[in-house]
This record gives structure tokens, C-alpha cells and sequence, in this order.
């Protein structure tokens, strides 16, 4: 399995948004990531499923939604709705987390669970079977552009063991936050198979050469036996 790559809109300039997203196409993009943001669950208020609507229209990746909100259940079908192809939701906002992710997979949208930085893995224990992906925050989620936290590689490959564990084999772990040259091929040793990166791209005066780079340098690590047409 190749690694994915993820850009991330959230660092993307809002008022060209479709150019960007035609930009990290050309590079190779496999999704585009929506960061979704409340400024309740997070001190950032970003967009809505309107955009992600608009977004649909010119995209021809899937699009990969991240919910940072406090009441996830209120809007999923909304999201989906909207042309989301993937919705991730946090685990620390959902007493009935089993129950929000079978509700997203019923509307025909892959689920993906999310752990914040604090939050331990043991916290998929009981849901880890169920996922189609999971979400590594590598910084506090909230805002682009943060220093990557070094123990989230840590973090990844614990996360791999509790999927293998739960017989999810299948299940890729996406890792967002500080994605550059520098973290990527250490997250995707460590077993990261969808890169969201925002700044690294974005912030790059080339975002389709960006990307198409950060992909090599992505694939590159991977295990001899994980690389892809092995």
C-alpha cells in the first residue's frame, strides 16, 4: 500500500480555493482534507458543509473531512450530504462513539476515529474493530502550522498494534500535524499510510511541486515489503 497524500485546505488561501486544490491535483494528491472547526471543541472557527459542497464541485480527489466539533452528530449527514468521502470525529467528544461511527458508515462515507494528543490509545480499544481509519493528531488540533510532537511517532506505531490487535488489518492510520520532509518518512516507518500536510504545502511557493515531493519522500520510506507494486 502507497502512502497517501492529504492537503490540507485549512492552510490553503481561501480566497483561490479551487486553484489550490487544482494545484496539489497535479502534484499528485490522493485527498483533500477539510479541517472542520467550531471554536468550541477548538479555539478556531473554520467552515462549513456549504464549502465542502463548493469543494466537490472542482475536486477530483475524494474529500477527507475532519470534524473538530463538539457535537459531531448534528452534522454528519449534512457533511456527507455535502460530498464528504471520508468523516473522521474525535473521540473525546462522543459518549456513544460506536453508535456515531456505524451512523456515518450508513451514509456510505468511510469513519475514522481521531485521538488527540493526550488522549492514550487505549481509547480505541473497544471501537478499533469497527473504524475504516484512524486519525493521529501530532499537535493540538486548532490551528495550522504547529511544531510536530515527537512521541506521536510513538503514538502511530502503538496505534497499528491495537487495529492489528482488533483484526483491522486493513485500517490505515492518517496522521495530521507537522507533516514536512523532515516527520513524514518517520511517521510512515512507523506504520502512517495518509499524510495530511498543510503548511508544507501550502506555505511553499509551489504547492504541486510540494506535494509530488512530499510523496516521494513518503513512499520512500516505506518497508521493503510495504512498497508499493511489492
Amino acid at each position: 500500500m502507497s502512502v497517501q497524500i492529504a492537503p490540507s485546505i485549512l492552510s490553503a488561501d481561501f480566497a483561490a480555493l479551487g486553484a489550490a486544490v487544482a494545484a496539489v491535483e497535479r502534484g499528485g494528491a490522493d485527498l483533500i482534507h477539510v479541517d472542520v472547526m467550531d471554536g468550541h471543541f477548538v479555539p478556531n472557527i473554520t467552515i462549513g458543509p456549504p464549502v465542502v459542497r463548493s469543494l466537490k464541485r472542482v475536486a477530483g480527489r475524494p474529500l477527507d473531512v475532519h470534524l473538530m466539533i463538539a457535537q459531531p452528530d448534528r452534522y454528519i449527514e449534512a457533511f456527507a450530504q455535502a460530498g464528504a468521502a471520508m468523516i473522521s470525529v474525535h473521540v473525546e467528544v462522543l459518549p456513544h462513539l460506536h453508535r456515531t461511527i456505524h451512523a456515518i458508515k450508513a451514509l456510505g462515507v468511510k469513519a475514522g476515529v481521531v485521538l488527540n494528543p493526550s488522549t492514550p490509545v487505549t481509547a480505541l480499544e473497544q471501537i478499533a474493530g469497527d473504524v475504516d481509519f484512524v486519525l493521529v493528531m501530532s499537535v493540538n488540533p486548532g490551528f495550522g502550522g504547529q511544531t510536530f510532537i515527537a512521541r506521536s511517532t510513538r503514538k502511530v506505531a502503538e496505534v497499528r498494534a491495537a487495529l492489528d490487535a482488533a483484526g483491522n488489518l486493513d485500517a490505515p492510520i492518517e496522521v495530521d500535524g507537522g507533516i514536512d520532509a523532515g516527520t513524514a518518512p518517520q511517521v510512515v516507518a512507523a506504520g502512517a499510510r495518509i499524510l495530511v500536510a498543510g503548511n508544507a504545502i501550502f506555505g511553499s511557493p509551489d504547492a504541486e511541486r510540494a506535494t509530488r515531493e512530499l510523496r516521494a519522500l513518503a513512499n520512500a520510506a516505506l518497508p521493503v515489503a510495504a512498497a508499493p507494486g511489492r
